[in-house]
């Protein structure tokens, strides 16, 4: 089941104007998710959508794929979805969407996800352990599995709530990994809004609410962090910054 790999990267951010260019430890946001995403060996092809020219000239320049998108897409997903409908990138069995602000995704949430769809979901995504002192944090996305590893709900809130405070609730940290049949993509995009996914601010809810099962890949270890924020931006700066030190000679 050979995948396509796509990255959406939009210029336009409310919270971190133009963040797939913002310098991360000496290099543009997007290609430090490009080389993630290519080191996992998990793709057949991978390439960066996006709406504007200033990122695909970075993309290819650094020797990668690019292909420009509408402007006017609402979403990742309906960006990807663009792509996995053009005949140059056709007769994949499997498409795997990374946001393009994850630059120290886990490979086994690339693996995970992946593995969900080849095994019978229509989707595709994955979740890492989360301390339960961060489980109020609205930035880290919680997901509440069933016995199969299906996602039952996504929320900002601290999901399962612990009402007696007893301290055995187990926690899990959604990450922006989504893998898709090409069927369950197209299919995604062209579901009506569901009016939870606005109360929550997560376009995920959409498919689950109306009922498209997401197979949840559970990995070990807590979720590494995204890039939302300056905050989040100097955190991971700092973070490869170390990483680079420990492997260079």
């Amino acid at each position: 089941m050979p995948v396509l790999g796509v990255i959406p990267a939009r210029l336009g951010s409310s919270r971190l104007p133009r963040k797939p260019l913002l310098p991360l430890a000496g290099e543009p946001l997007v290609l430090w998710v490009v080389r993630r995403v290519s080191d996992a060996r998990i793709c057949d092809r991978l390439v960066v959508a996006t709406d504007a020219p200033e990122i695909a000239s970075v993309v290819e320049r650094a020797g990668h794929e690019a292909v420009l998108t509408s402007p006017a897409h609402q979403s990742g997903t309906e960006r990807v979805a663009e792509v996995a409908v053009n005949k140059a990138f056709s007769g994949f069995d499997v498409v795997l969407n990374v946001q393009g602000d994850e630059p120290l995704v886990a490979p086994e949430a690339l693996h995970g996800a992946v593995a969900r769809v080849r095994g019978g979901d229509p989707i595709g995504t994955a979740a890492g352990d989360l301390d339960s002192s961060l489980a109020t944090d609205p930035s880290r996305v919680k997901v509440v599995v069933d016995m199969g590893g299906r996602a039952v709900y996504f929320s900002r809130a601290p999901i399962p709530f612990d009402r007696d405070g007893a301290g055995e609730v187990r926690y899990h940290q959604h990450v922006g990994v989504y893998a898709y049949t090409p069927d369950a993509l197209a299919r995604w995009v062209r579901l009506a809004p569901v009016p939870e996914e606005r109360w929550e601010r997560l376009e995920q809810l959409r498919p689950l609410l109306r009922g498209m099962p997401i197979g949840v890949a559970l990995f070990p270890g807590p979720a590494a962090p995204g890039v939302d924020t300056a905050d989040d931006l100097r955190a991971v700066t700092t973070q490869l910054t170390r990483q680079l030190r420990e492997v260079s000679p």
